[in-house]
């Protein structure tokens, strides 16, 4: 595990998606279509780094059943190292359901499983001493969350925290946070995310995490946002005190036909970010590269079918 450069650390679940006619509050309507595949948010960036080629590992954990081996052999088979995932005996996987309809609004429902039987005698410090970034989301429970915090103070200080907290921990507040922003190089987040976290609109928000301890922050817009100059972008990165706006990104003769369910495309922007970052290359360029994958990741159906792999990005 020396040779690894990117671990991650979140829940492994398996996603459940269905396409609905449409969500609603109290009635009925109908399946147009179900999906399983191995998910987790951490997991989903971690498989897309190892497919365009960075040596990575995961920590977690997952049932000792059919949905555990499956989420565990999807890692192995993009060449995550897995030898730090956990069966937990008499626990089911984790997993997730996820409802979407035709005008792209989404409902997640979440049941931890064995995530929530992950322990500090499950992480092993000395498996990351070699690491450049260690990836964290979110998880369902106090314990990990703690857990998480606990690992974050024990880092050596050579290996960068790269940080997806997701809905579940934007929704605890700064002040919660505060233990993990304070170690986080790079914090990623949507748009409703970085306001739910800060209470503030999406800029000013970048600038109080920040304030707390983040060195970048990158925001992304789902399918964009118009300002008031007029110009379109898909994401915004704050680097200490500077900005930049990224646009949206095609190749010329690429066509993408964005799938409505728009799982993992977050994950998958991280993925191309950290890859970039990983290079050597600079923030525009690193926004880039998530943006590309972001679009391949969003072409199919759930989180990781289409993952770029490098020739795909080659050249940028």
């Amino acid at each position: 595990m020396s040779h690894i450069e990117a671990v991650g650390m979140g829940a492994l679940n398996i996603d459940y998606l269905y396409r609905v006619n449409d969500i609603i509050i109290d009635g009925e309507t109908s399946i147009e279509s179900t999906v399983a595949t191995p998910g987790g948010s951490a997991a989903n960036t971690i498989y897309g780094l190892a497919k365009l080629g960075v040596k990575s590992g995961f920590i977690g954990a997952t049932g000792n059943d059919e949905e555990g081996k499956t989420s565990v052999e999807s890692l192995a088979m993009a060449g995550v190292d897995t030898s730090q995932v956990q069966a937990k005996e008499g626990e089911k996987t984790g997993y997730t359901l996820c409802l979407s309809d035709k005008r792209g609004r989404r409902s997640l429902y979440i049941s931890a499983g064995a995530n929530n039987l992950l322990e500090w005698q499950d992480v092993h410090l000395s498996h990351l001493e070699h690491a450049r970034i260690i990836h964290l989301s979110s998880f369902v429970s106090d314990r990990q969350f703690n857990l998480q915090i606990e690992m974050v103070r024990k880092l050596p200080a050579s290996i960068k925290v790269s940080f997806s907290p997701g809905m579940l921990y934007a929704s605890r507040g700064m002040r919660a946070l505060s233990p993990l922003l304070e170690r986080t190089h790079i914090l990623f987040a949507n748009k409703g995310e970085i306001e739910l976290l800060t209470g503030r609109e999406f800029i000013s928000g970048t600038e109080e995490c920040i304030k707390s301890g983040c060195r970048i922050v990158v925001v992304t817009m789902g399918k964009g946002i118009v300002l008031e100059s007029g110009k379109v972008i898909t994401s915004y990165i704050r680097h200490g005190d500077k900005t930049h706006k990224i646009e949206p990104l095609f190749a010329p003769g690429e066509a993408f036909s964005p799938h409505p369910e728009g799982t993992g495309a977050g994950d998958a922007f991280a993925a191309g970010f950290l890859f970039g970052f990983l290079r050597g290359k600079d923030m525009p360029q690193c926004g880039a590269l998530g943006n590309r994958v972001a679009l391949h990741a969003i072409n199919q159906s759930g989180a990781r079918e289409g993952l770029s792999t490098l020739p795909l990005i080659a050249a940028l």
